[in-house]
């Protein structure tokens, strides 16, 4: 009998036929399972760690430190505004206009109002700083620099707002300095005091008070990008992604202020140029070592003029006001170094000045701007410096291409050159200062030579001096930054930060007898004092005093307990400094 067809099929040969394809479905079907697993798996840690980003940059509040950028750079913008209209009203009444061309303006007017105006500006801005004023000083960047390194950004609203009105006085009286530096510190006030009304990290405090410089650098030169640079070069002192963004964010708000009300225009008019050969480079080699021997002698002569001034003991207001008439008698020689001088500036960009008159303006702007900043007039060193910086680049041009006619470069270049050398050796900030004579001239062309005329004034400066011209100002008063982050560090932390407090009955009921010889400490000293009286000691817990009475301890502090707080601190700034 014949098999059936069932029978066939269920031979040996067609079960195999049948088995093979069955074990090859199964083996596709636990693959596919096993990258179903890995996917999930992929994906459960890629959000997991997207999630924990997120939630991270949701607890740092950023959101909000990116509004409150905006908001801070469009409030410093118009300060920054109504500060330049208030120098152009104090100016009114003895130059008869509020415009900036300071020099022709005083070519129109009695030559007493020249050399009166300094003088009766000085008696003024002397007598308000000797009756309202902390300090008895007006407050500028070096101050923004120590409110970052001590005082947690915090600036006093009143002392901002009097050291901004000052300085618009002076400024508008003839006083030979800056006006960037007051907007800088009003800036820097702004972004502490709306800082002040939210509880934010001491990181995105510092963040955001470096964007009310950035959007103050900005809206005064129409420069944002310069304006991020320098608020991480100088005030910041690193650079970090997670401040970027506000301080950027500020920064170009600011810019557009600027824009709205002045328009999308440099704020020098720079001739044609161009570097003609590559044998050029060797004058610029020459030039940055001139401009350091010119910033070298300026910051000297401040220096210099400020030891002698405070030699004499007479009221503020009466070396204030003599420090006036000796700048209106300086102006009536040369009206140039009156006020800001953006009109000289740009004259010696177009090498409109002859040789003799911009060597002899390069003295007579170094003796004004001493002489003001010696009796304490409000302002800052930047538009100094800038003008030292063009006329030493015009004359310096002059005679290089007098001297080497065939491969002199064109009108101007020199100029440029030489204001980014001065002021990136004055203030310190040679990135910032490159990018602000790019943003300034709007000649980004000369790159090469710009950075090595800068950077070769720059490190001659500090052979010579050491330090910035605001590193110097913060000298004097016992605060050196540049030696590290752990000297700000020791002097910001305080001991009521890491001491442990008496408990219970304890507390105002322990006595220290004076007599004793026994170390204390008071809660309001800084690590840097509790670690040395640790170290001279030798004691390993030190009782905490009263600052009212310092016979009754309210507390103690450990030497491990400081140790700690100092490395937590550490911790926090190289953290911030790299995220």
């Amino acid at each position: 009998m014949s098999a059936s067809p069932g029978e066939a099929n269920g031979s040996p040969a067609n079960t195999r036929a049948m088995t093979r394809p069955s074990r090859l479905g199964v083996a596709i079907l636990g693959a596919r399972r096993a990258i179903a697993r890995n996917l999930a798996s992929t994906f459960g840690v890629v959000s997991e760690r997207l999630g924990h980003n997120f939630r991270e940059f949701l607890a740092e509040r950023q959101p909000l430190i990116w509004v409150l950028a905006a908001f801070v750079g469009v409030a410093v913008g118009y300060a920054a505004l109504g500060f330049r209209l208030a120098i152009g009203m104090f100016q009114l009444p003895w130059l008869w206009t509020a415009s900036e061309r300071v020099v022709s303006a005083a070519a129109q007017v009695p030559w007493w109002n020249v050399l009166l105006a300094p003088m009766i500006g000085g008696l003024i801005v002397g007598f308000l700083l000797e009756r309202f004023v902390g300090g008895r000083r007006a407050h500028a960047v070096a101050d923004v620099i120590e409110s970052r390194a001590l005082r947690d950004c915090r600036i006093d609203v009143r002392t901002g707002l009097w050291s901004a009105f000052l300085a618009a006085m002076s400024l508008g009286s003839g006083a030979s300095l800056g006006r960037e530096g007051p907007v800088v510190h009003l800036g820097a006030m702004l972004a502490s005091s709306i800082e002040d009304r939210f509880r934010l990290t001491p990181a995105s405090r510092r963040a955001l008070f470096a964007a009310g410089v950035a959007a103050a650098v900005s809206s005064s030169f129409n420069a944002p990008i310069a304006g991020v640079l320098f608020a991480h070069e100088v005030i910041l002192g690193h650079y970090a992604l997670r401040a970027l963004v506000p301080i950027v964010i500020a920064s170009v708000a600011g810019g557009i202020v600027s824009r709205l009300h002045f328009g999308n225009f440099a704020a020098f008019a720079v001739p044609e140029y161009q570097i003609t050969t590559y044998w050029e480079f060797p004058a610029f080699v020459l030039l940055g070592v001139t401009c350091a021997t010119v910033a070298v002698l300026f910051q000297v002569a401040i220096m210099l003029s400020e030891r002698v001034v405070w030699r004499f003991d007479m009221p503020l207001w009466l070396r204030t006001g003599l420090g006036g008439l000796a700048v209106g008698a300086i102006a009536l020689v040369f009206p140039e170094v009156l006020g800001v001088g953006y009109e000289t500036t740009d004259q010696a960009l177009y090498r409109n000045l002859p040789l003799s008159m911009l060597l002899m303006l390069i003295v007579a702007k170094t003796a004004a701007t001493a002489i003001s900043m010696s009796v304490r007039f409000a302002g800052g060193v930047f538009s100094p410096s800038l003008y030292l910086g063009a006329t030493t680049g015009a004359a310096f041009g002059i005679i290089a291409t007098s001297t080497f006619p065939d491969v002199g470069a064109s009108h101007g270049l020199y100029a440029i050159l030489g204001m980014g050398a001065v002021a990136a050796s004055v203030l310190g900030a040679p990135l910032s200062t490159t990018l602000i004579c790019f943003e300034l001239t709007g000649g980004y062309s000369m790159t090469i030579a710009l950075l090595l005329t800068v950077s070769i004034s720059v490190a001659l400066s500090q052979a010579v001096l050491g330090q910035s011209f605001f590193h110097w100002q913060l000298g004097k008063r016992g605060l050196f930054l540049q030696e590290g982050p752990h000297k700000s560090i020791m002097r910001r932390l305080m001991v009521s930060s890491f001491m442990t407090a008496a408990a219970g009955d304890e507390a105002g009921a322990t006595r220290l007898d004076p007599a004793s010889g026994s170390p204390w400490l008071l809660p309001s000293d800084t690590l840097e004092r509790a670690l040395r009286t640790f170290d001279t000691t030798g004691e390993s817990r030190i009782a905490v005093v009263s600052d009212a009475d310092t016979t009754v301890v309210i507390g103690y502090a450990e030497r491990i307990q400081a140790l700690n707080a100092f490395n937590r601190a550490l911790i926090d700034a190289t953290v911030e400094e790299h995220r």
